[in-house]
């Protein structure tokens, strides 16, 4: 377990980690010689892996801004005013916001909400209050963007399958069938992980980027005139002209960029200099065409029930509906990838209770596979197909949580281009001003669809944001309440001195959330058997605000003179698994020599009790369901054991009674 204090009180990193998280964030440009010469295969990885979400959205964006609930009247007028708009909302918000400047506020190179999280840490010199209200708005960020993830593969695989009705309409009954069971073999096959199947991502997305830009260059060939769109003059002239109307359709053209959270969340992946490379020199060049290239068809009287489809000649149709296909489940792919690690972030993080996580391969830490996310995902995807039926109306589910996210984004990072990056002040709060009023203008558009189906996606987030907030809260209160168990170290020296325990052979190891005061279970243990092993080890594991901790950074330990007792204290990265019998196996100290045949672990267990009745109305009787929410989730949470990798047949759990 990680030291609940640490967040309160003092910042217990080792010092590699604080260097290391000192030197990340500062908004430099300046990476590692090696990523200076990108070679092609990362290239090509970036491809498959980062720019799947974005890369769909052209199938149903341009669409939805004509045929969705707020549809526009396709005039010529119009659709230069809606492509005007998609440019510029790539432009600003795709290319000057995320690829430009969010990239540059990196912790250690892992980006991603938790990653700005970690940033604005407590040790930065931040009010009280305003800290608490960061770190609150983080993780509102964080619970709603899981609800983003829920909606990318419905619709993503649901608006390809549709292609195929655009040939033959009468194939539009079994659109949902066949999405529903690509949608199940996908999730099925998350178990084996992504390495294999990964190495043919990268070519699959190559082949549709190039395939989407040369549609939309034939196509605006013949139309050049769709080009006038690049001037903004077009987009305000839109505005002026449909007034409310114009501004509602915002919620759908929004569907063109939702992809951008990405590109941050996987910069630990690859670095900015490939992301940024990619985007500029391929993807945004083939994503314009592409939408000017709609543009164009529409001007030439097209109708605009897919747009997308219908600038493939009909004999092409088909095998667009293939590639397109293939494109959405890796799009899905990368979202349920995102899930997993924005997951196994938060469990590292303390923010939510321990799950099972696996990893998928023996040479790529970030390959991980957590199975009730996994399933939770698949029926929600199954149940988003089966009550919307149509991309279209799933339209209206997506968009206002990672819009939410967006804007959560910004304020986090101006925040640290502030604390980290040595902004001028009154400069960042100028460019915070101006991307939070774009981020607010589309959450406004947006917030028109939490009828009609965004309900689903902020129900997400408020529930996963309840969910973290009794954790941390949860977690506050138990350990402010085995606060009265612990006692100083000496104290207990002390009383070994004078009782003088019977020492057994082997090695006992107790796990501890304490990383100065003797561990209660340890001081139950001496009260109840009068025995003491010959060697006992105090284990903390700490989980540091930097992504990795370098094995020689790792193992901090401090030996307690002649008493045979050392605390040792393992230091991880949040994107790290803790593995304790191996990192003990590896230990070597004079004077400790660790059988692991011969080792117990001593694991405590908190038996919770509800809080003491009072008399009369107060507060605390109105959050009563809160502590109940905690004890459940603290009852069903992934035991220590199997958590840290610890045989279940060498551990004795010790129970303590503890009323919150």
């Amino acid at each position: 377990m990680s030291d609940p204090r640490g967040e309160e009180e003092s910042d217990p990193r080792s010092d590699a980690a604080k260097r290391e998280s000192e030197q990340s964030g500062t908004g430099g440009d300046a990476e590692p010689g090696a990523e200076r010469r990108i070679r092609p295969a990362v290239l090509l990885a970036v491809l498959g892996v980062v720019y799947g979400d974005i890369g769909t959205s052209p199938i149903y964006a341009l669409r939805e801004c004509f045929t969705g609930d707020h549809a526009i009247v396709t005039t010529p007028a119009n659709i230069y005013g809606i492509v005007s708009i998609i440019f510029w909302s790539l432009v600003l918000i795709a290319s000057l916001k995320y690829v430009i400047f969010v990239l540059r506020a990196d912790n250690h190179g892992e980006g991603g909400i938790f990653a700005l999280l970690a940033l604005i840490g407590p040790w930065r010199n931040l009010g009280r209050g305003r800290r608490r209200m960061l770190v609150l708005l983080g993780l509102a960020g964080a619970a709603v963007l899981f609800g983003d993830i829920m909606i990318t593969p419905a619709i993503s695989i649901l608006s390809a399958i549709e292609g195929v009705t655009v040939a033959d309409p009468g194939f539009q009954p079994y659109v949902v069938p066949l999405t529903i069971v690509i949608l199940v073999l996908l999730f099925a096959l998350q178990s084996r992980g992504t390495a294999r199947i990964g190495a043919i991502f990268g070519p699959i997305m190559l082949t549709w980027f190039a395939l989407i830009g040369a549609l939309g260059l034939v196509s605006v060939i013949q139309e050049p005139r769709i080009f006038k769109a690049l001037n903004p003059a077009y987009a305000a002239e839109f505005f002026v002209r449909n007034q409310l109307a114009g501004y509602l359709v915002l919620s759908a053209a929004f569907l063109a960029v939702t992809g951008s959270e990405a590109l941050y969340a996987d910069l630990g992946h690859f670095g900015r200099t490939p992301i940024r490379r990619a985007w500029f020199a391929f993807i945004l060049p083939a994503l314009l065409l592409n939408y000017f290239g709609q543009g164009a068809l529409l001007l030439r009287g097209e109708p605009a029930t897919q747009p997308f489809f219908d600038l493939a000649p009909p004999w092409f149709l088909y095998p667009l509906v293939a590639i397109a296909s293939a494109a959405t489940i890796i799009a899905s792919q990368a979202a349920i990838t995102g899930a997993f690690s924005l997951t196994s972030q938060a469990v590292q993080l303390g923010q939510v209770p321990r799950v099972e996580v696996r990893q998928t391969s023996a040479e790529t830490r970030g390959q991980i596979y957590v199975p009730i996310v996994n399933w939770i995902l698949l029926a929600a995807a199954v149940f988003l197909v089966l009550a919307f039926r149509s991309s279209g109306n799933l339209s209206d589910v997506y968009g206002v949580a990672v819009n939410s996210t967006m804007a959560v984004t910004t304020v986090l990072a101006f925040n640290v281009a502030i604390e980290r990056g040595g902004w001028n002040t009154a400069g960042a709060i100028a460019g915070l001003i101006g991307f939070l009023a774009i981020d607010l203008a589309f959450l406004g558009a947006n917030s028109t669809k939490v009828l009609t189906g965004g309900w689903f996606s902020l129900g997400v987030g408020s529930l996963f944001f309840l969910i973290m907030w009794s954790w941390r809260r949860g977690s506050m209160l138990l350990h402010a309440e085995l606060e009265d168990e612990t006692r100083p170290m000496d104290d207990l020296l002390k009383k070994i001195d004078e009782e003088k325990p019977v020492r057994v052979p082997g090695t006992a190891v107790f796990v501890t959330g304490y990383l100065e005061e003797a561990p209660p279970v340890l001081r139950h243990h001496l009260l109840r058997t009068k025995t003491l092993h010959e060697q006992v080890i105090l284990l903390t594991v700490l989980i540091e605000a930097v992504p990795k901790v370098d094995r020689g950074e790792r193992v901090e330990v401090t030996a307690y003179d002649d008493k045979g007792i050392w605390r040792l204290v393992l230091h991880y990265g949040f994107m790290q698994g803790a593995n304790i019998p191996s990192e003990l196996q590896t230990l070597a100290l004079p004077g400790l020599k660790i059988d692991l045949d011969d080792t117990t672990y001593y694991l405590g267990r908190q038996n919770l009790l509800p809080p003491k009745r009072t008399g009369g109305f107060n507060w605390r009787r109105l959050m009563l369901w809160r502590d109940r929410l905690y004890a459940f989730m603290k009852r069903n949470a992934v035991d220590e054991s199997v958590y840290y990798h610890i045989p279940s047949d060498s551990v004795v759990e010790i129970g303590l009674q503890v009323r919150i």
